[in-house]
C-alpha cells in the first residue's frame, strides 16, 4: 500500500515541478532518494556504556527500522577515542519507509517543537540534500520521556536526486516541510 507522500509525489508535486522548471521528461523531475538519521553520543559512551544502547532503541523506534551503530574511523587521544568504538547510530530509509517517516516529520513531530517558526532555509549543501538538526528527541510519539536517560538530539539529511539546492527546496516544500519564512 502506497503512503500518501507517494501518491502525492505522483499526482501532484511532478505536474507542477515539471511546470515550474519546464522539464521535458518525468525522469527529469527531482526526487527524494533516501533520508538518513543519524544521532551522535559522542563522549558520553566513555561515561556509560549503556547509552549507545539506548539511543540505538531510540533511533529504532523513531524510524521504524533498525538502526546499525556508527564507529570511530581513527584515535583520538584527547577524546579518549579509540578506533572502533562505537560513536553513533544512524538509519537510512528509502522508499515506503521513508515516506511515512518524512509524514511523521511533518505532521505529528515538528508541530511539538516549542517556538517553531520553520526550518531553516539554508542547511543545503550545495548538491540539492538538506540537513537539518533536532536538539530533542521527545518530539516523536514513540519516545517514552521517562524512559530517556540523555537527552540527546539527532540529524536527519534528506538526499534528493538534484544537483540544484533550488530544486530541492521547491521539492521539500512540496512535501510540506515547513520552512521559516523570509520576512526577516
Amino acid at each position: 500500500m502506497r503512503s500518501r507522500l507517494s501518491r502525492l509525489y505522483e499526482e501532484k508535486i511532478v505536474p507542477s515541478l515539471m511546470k515550474k522548471f519546464k522539464y521535458t521528461s518525468v525522469m527529469e523531475v527531482p526526487r527524494l532518494k533516501k533520508i538518513v538519521v543519524h544521532q551522535g553520543v559522542g563522549s558520553s559512551v566513555l561515561d556509560d556504556k549503556k547509552i549507545i544502547d539506548y539511543s540505538m532503541n531510540e533511533i529504532t523506534s523513531i524510524a521504524g527500522q533498525k538502526a546499525i551503530f556508527c564507529y570511530s574511523k581513527h584515535d583520538v587521544s584527547g577524546f579518549k577515542l579509540r578506533k572502533g568504538m562505537p560513536i553513533g547510530v544512524k538509519v537510512t530509509l528509502r522508499r515506503t519507509r521513508m515516506y511515512e517517516f518524512l509524514e511523521r516529520l511533518i505532521t505529528i513531530a515538528l508541530p511539538r517543537v516549542r517556538d517553531f517558526n520553520g526550518v531553516k532555509r539554508t542547511n543545503f549543501d550545495g548538491w540539492g540534500n538538506y540537513n537539518m538538526g533536532i536538539s530533542e528527541q521527545v518530539i516523536y510519539p514513540e519516545i517514552d520521556i521517562d524512559q530517556i536517560k540523555k537527552n540527546m538530539g539527532m540529524n536527519i539529511t534528506f538526499v534528493t536526486s538534484t544537483k540544484k539546492n533550488i530544486e530541492a527546496l521547491f521539492l521539500l516544500s512540496y512535501f510540506g516541510l515547513p520552512f521559516e519564512k523570509n520576512d526577516k
